[in-house]
C-alpha cells in the first residue's frame, strides 16, 4: 500500500538553522525535496567522502588478518600510535590535520598517490627504454659535449633501404644495425625530409638502475598498504561519519532564503513531504523549537516519493525490489503482493529442480541459525521462500540434479504429479501439460492487472479495462489450440470475446468524461491500436519462458550426470567424476539465478506491470533522520 504523503514548507530562523535540522533529523520524518542545491561545507565533504573512498580501495584486494589474541603490554597502544595518525576521532568539516599526525585517510590517500606517481613513473621509463634499447650503452652527456664544442651531431635510425639509397657526401658513423634498421651518428649536416633521433635524458643502464630503484620502492610501499588492511573497519566508520555529514549539508543547502526580511530577522524555507501518519510528530516538533509550517496535498505535477507499507510476508520481495532500484510511483498501485506470488512461482518453475531447491533451502536454513541471534537479513527469508517453491515444483516434475528418472527410487517418482512428471512415459502430453500451466499463468497474471487498474478508477473507463480482459481471455483460447495444440472446439467463441473486446476497449480506453472524445482519441491511435491486439499475444506467449529455460536448465544438469557417470564407475577417475558434478551443477545454478534476474524479474516488471499501467517511476521515500546504529 502507497502511504499518502503531505507537501510540507517549514521556515526556521537563519540563526537557528544547523540546532533547527538537528531537531528535523532526531525528528526523523521528513523527506527533503532536492533541487541538487551546493554549498562549500557540501563541496568538502563530498571530496572527503570522495578520499575515504580512495583510501578503502586501496587496501580492497587484501584480506583483513583476523586477530585471535589481544595484545597486551607496550606493543597494544592504538593503531592511530603506532602508525603516526588520527583515525580514533569521527570526520568533522573543521578538523585540521597536522604534518606530524595526519588523518588516517590522509595518510592512506598520500600512498595512493605515491603508488600511482611510481606506476607513472615506471610506465614512462619503459617505453623510454624501449625506445633506446636498440642503440645500447651510451652517455647522452657525450653527444651534447661535442655539440657545445661546435661540433654539431644528429642521431638518427634509418630503415635499412633508407640507409643504402644515401649519398656518398654525408659525413657518418654507422653505430649499429639489424634486421630492423640502422643506427648512425651523423657529422655536421642533417638528413633531407629525415627527423632525427631525440636523444635521451640518460643512458640506458641508468634508466634500468632506474626501474630497479621504482621496482623495490614499489614492493616498500605495497608491504605497507598491505599493514593497513586491518583498518578496513574504520574506514568504513569514518565513510558512514562522513555520509551523515554530507546528509547534513545537503540538507542546509537545500533551505531557501526568504527574500525582502532584515538580516537580523531573516529566515529560510525548506522543502519537502511528510507521511500523513506521522504529520502529528513534525507538527510536535514545530510546535516546540518554534517553526512555522505549512502542509497540503501534493500537486499532481510535485515529485513525491513513495512509502510503501505492507505486511511482514509481502515484505519479503523488498530485497529484490531493492537490489532492482524499482519503486511504483506515488500515484501509481503497489503491486508488491503479486510480485512476491508470481515470482515466487516463476522461480521454482525456471529453476525446476529438488536438488537445486534442496541447496536453496539448506543455505537459507544455514543462514538463518547463524544470524538468528543479531537478527535474521530478509533476503534469507526470501531465499527460503524461493527454496521451497523450487523443491516442491522439482518434487512435483521428478526432477533431482538431472538424474535419469529411470535411475531414481520409486519413492521419488511416485511423489511427483503425472500430469507433468519427467517419469510419464507419454512426454507430449507433460509438453501440452506444462505449456497449459504456463500460459494459465499469463492470462491469471496480466487479467489481475488489469483488475488491480479497474480498482483504482471511478468512471467509464473501466469497461475499457474489462475490454482488454475479454482479449486476454479470447487470445489464450487461440494459443492454447495454435501452440499449445489443446483443442477446446471453440476458436469461434474465442474470435469472438478478441472482437468484442476491442470493440469495448477502443471505445472506453481513453474515456475522460465524453464516449465521443475517448473514440476520437482512440482514432487517433488506430495503428497503435490494432498492434495491441498482437501485444496481447505476445505478453501471453513470453510465459512460455518459464517452461523453455527451466527445459534448458534440466537439459545441462542431465548432460553434466551424463558426462560424470561414467568416471563414477571407476576408481581412478573417482575424484574428476566428482570434480565435474560440482562444477557443472554450480555453474548451472548460477546460470539458473541469471535467468530468473532475466526472465522471472521481465514478466512481473515489464508483462505484468504494462497491463497494471505502472512506468516504476517512482523515488524512494528517504526521510532526513539519523543513521541506525
Amino acid at each position: 500500500m502507497v502511504i499518502p504523503m503531505k507537501k510540507i514548507s517549514l521556515f526556521v530562523q537563519d540563526k537557528h538553522q544547523q540546532e533547527a535540522l538537528i531537531k528535523l533529523r532526531e525528528t526523523g520524518v521528513m523527506h527533503i525535496k532536492k533541487t541538487n542545491a551546493v554549498s562549500d561545507r557540501l563541496a568538502k565533504a563530498l571530496e572527503r567522502k570522495t578520499m575515504a573512498e580512495n583510501a578503502v580501495s586501496l587496501i580492497q584486494a587484501y584480506k583483513s588478518p583476523k586477530v585471535t589474541v589481544r595484545e597486551t603490554g607496550p606493543s597494544s597502544r592504538r593503531i592511530s600510535d603506532r602508525i603516526g595518525c588520527e583515525e580514533d576521532e569521527p570526520y568533522s568539516l573543521d578538523a585540521v590535520n597536522t604534518p606530524e599526525r595526519p588523518h588516517l585517510i590522509d595518510l592512506m590517500v598520500g600512498m595512493g598517490k605515491e603508488r600511482k606517481a611510481l606506476e607513472d613513473r615506471q610506465t614512462a621509463l619503459a617505453k623510454e627504454r624501449g625506445r633506446i634499447a636498440a642503440w645500447g650503452e651510451f652517455n647522452p652527456a657525450s653527444v651534447k659535449e661535442l655539440s657545445s664544442l661546435g661540433q654539431t651531431v644528429y642521431l638518427y635510425e634509418l630503415t635499412n633501404e633508407a640507409f643504402a639509397a644515401l649519398g656518398p657526401e654525408l659525413r657518418y658513423v654507422k653505430l649499429s644495425g639489424d634486421k630492423n634498421g640502422v643506427r648512425l651518428l651523423v657529422l655536421d649536416n642533417e638528413i633531407p625530409d629525415t627527423t632525427p633521433f631525440q636523444l635521451p635524458e640518460q643512458s640506458l643502464s641508468a634508466v634500468n638502475a632506474e626501474l630497479d630503484e621504482i621496482q623495490s620502492k614499489q614492493k616498500t610501499l605495497e608491504a605497507r598498504i598491505k599493514s593497513f588492511a586491518d583498518r578496513r573497519p574504520a574506514l568504513m566508520k569514518e565513510l558512514k561519519a562522513i555520509q551523515t555529514v554530507i546528509d547534513f549539508e545537503s540538507a542546509r543547502a537545500e533551505l531557501e532564503k526568504v527574500e525582502g526580511v532584515p538580516d537580523a530577522f531573516g529566515f529560510s524555507c525548506l522543502s519537502g513531504f511528510v507521511p500523513a501518519e506521522d504529520m502529528g510528530r513534525l507538527k510536535a516538533a514545530a510546535s516546540e523549537n518554534s517553526w512555522a509550517l505549512a502542509a497540503d496535498d501534493p500537486g499532481p505535477d510535485d515529485n513525491v516519493p513513495t512509502k510503501l507499507k505492507n505486511n511482514p510476508l509481502v515484505r519479503l520481495i523488498n530485497p529484490l525490489t531493492d537490489f532492482l532500484e524499482v519503486t511504483p510511483g506515488y500515484h501509481e498501485a503497489d503491486i508488491s503482493g503479486f510480485f512476491l506470488f508470481f515470482f515466487v512461482i516463476f522461480f521454482g518453475m525456471i529453476f525446476g529442480d529438488a536438488g537445486y531447491g534442496a541447496i536453496v533451502l539448506a543455505s537459507a536454513l544455514f543462514g538463518i541459525f547463524k544470524t538468528l541471534k543479531k537478527g535474521v537479513p530478509p533476503i534469507l527469508n526470501l531465499m527460503l521462500l524461493l527454496g521451497i517453491s523450487n523443491f516442491l515444483w522439482g518434487v512435483l516434475t521428478c526432477s533431482w540434479f538431472g538424474i535419469p528418472v529411470e535411475q531414481l527410487p520409486v519413492a521419488l517418482t511416485n511423489l511427483s504429479f503425472a500430469p507433468i512428471s519427467g517419469s510419464n512415459p507419454n512426454g507430449g502430453f507433460v509438453q501440452q501439460n506444462l505449456m497449459l500451466i504456463c500460459f494459465t499463468l499469463a492470462v491469471l497474471q496480466l487479467s489481475i492487472g488489469h483488475l488491480v487498474a479497474i480498482s483504482r478508477l471511478r468512471t467509464l473507463k473501466i469497461l475499457g479495462e474489462l475490454g482488454s480482459i475479454a482479449m486476454l481471455i479470447g487470445m489464450y483460447g487461440v494459443v492454447l489450440m495454435l501452440i499449445a495444440k489443446i483443442d477446446f472446439g471453440q476458436m469461434e467463441t474465442c474470435v469472438y470475446l478478441l472482437g468484442a473486446g476491442f470493440l469495448v476497449n477502443f471505445i472506453f480506453i481513453h474515456y475522460e468524461g465524453s464516449i465521443g472524445a475517448s473514440i476520437l482519441e482512440s482514432l487517433k491511435n488506430i495503428i497503435s491500436m490494432i498492434l495491441g491486439i498482437a501485444n496481447v499475444f505476445s505478453d501471453i506467449m513470453s510465459y512460455i519462458r518459464l517452461w523453455a529455460v527451466g527445459l534448458a536448465g534440466g537439459a545441462i544438469a542431465s548432460t553434466v550426470v551424463t558426462m560424470a557417470g561414467p568416471m563414477l564407475g571407476k576408481f581412478y577417475l573417482f575424484i574428476f567424476g566428482i570434480i565435474l558434478l560440482v562444477f557443472g551443477h554450480g555453474l548451472n545454478l548460477i546460470l539458473n539465478v541469471l535467468s530468473v534476474l532475466v526472465h522471472g524479474v521481465r514478466l512481473n516488471t515489464l508483462e505484468f506491470s504494462g497491463h497494471v499501467g505502472l512506468t516504476w517511476a517512482g523515488t524512494p521515500y528517504r526521510p532526513f533522520a539519523e543513521n541506525k546504529k
